[in-house]
């Protein structure tokens, strides 16, 4: 295929940014997103000109680091996937594909398309967790009875790889179903109900100050979501938060 490549190119955070074109040929319908834009860097780099700054790592849609906004749609038109795993195969030769970044204020640009995605491991770090009991008389988790409807809905949670594509997506750049999602697989356990209420109410106070917006109830990100996360998890972050006010 031959295509051709609006790509955002911003050297820093602070100095604009502009569309650059580029033209990119004999590209394998059977390549990954990622290695098309590997083969676009290698031709940058002969002619001596900076390549394309994109994150990656694991390249199998664990991780979440490839988070590409593309054509409009948060890691690109395919569903369920992150963009590592987005194959060329779903353009068409002679495509005009657009490439930016993910935008929003939380998330500064770092360079071209890498973005600064601490503000997810500052909420993570004022409550995603559970407190360990280190005093010898520790319980075994295998020998806590827990439903299997909750510790699926639980695993289903659980999922989330902190990609930030429902940010992206969300008009108003809400964080809701991140951070509904890392409250959820902890609510839905026992380990979890005896920080419960700190936990919900400490994520989403950090989540406001870092500046996130507030959930549009539009439902695209879960849409957009590569695993899939469930809005119902908004919902029960919401009653979480509620109890934990009212206490």
């Amino acid at each position: 295929m031959n295509l051709t490549l609006k790509i955002w190119r911003q050297n820093n955070a602070k100095e604009a940014g502009k569309m650059v074109d580029y033209k990119i040929n004999n590209i394998s319908p059977d390549m990954s997103f990622l290695e098309m834009l590997d083969v676009l860097n290698n031709e940058l780099i002969e002619k001596g000109e900076d390549p394309v700054a994109f994150d990656h790592d694991c390249r199998e849609g664990i991780c979440g680091m490839c988070s590409l906004f593309i054509n409009g749609e948060a890691h690109g038109p395919d569903r369920g996937v992150t963009t590592c795993q987005l194959h060329m195969r779903m353009f068409k030769d002679g495509d005009t594909i657009y490439i930016e970044p993910f935008r929003a204020k939380a998330f500064p640009v770092i360079k071209d398309l890498v973005v600064d995605r601490t503000a997810f491991d500052k909420i993570q770090h004022a409550g995603g967790f559970v407190s360990v009991n280190t005093s010898g008389n520790t319980q075994d988790a295998n020998a806590i009875p827990i439903p299997k409807h909750d510790a699926d809905r639980a695993f289903d949670a659980a999922t989330c790889i902190g990609c930030g594509a429902c940010v992206a997506t969300c008009k108003n750049s809400s964080a809701m179903l991140f951070v509904s999602a890392k409250v959820s697989q902890f609510a839905l356990l026992p380990q979890g109900k005896v920080e419960a209420a700190d936990r919900v109410r400490n994520m989403v106070e950090e989540m406001d100050a870092l500046g996130f917006g507030n959930c549009t109830n539009t439902g695209a990100c879960e849409i957009e979501c590569p695993k899939g996360i469930s809005l119902e998890n908004i919902a029960r972050m919401n009653r979480e938060y509620l109890k934990a006010s009212i206490k």
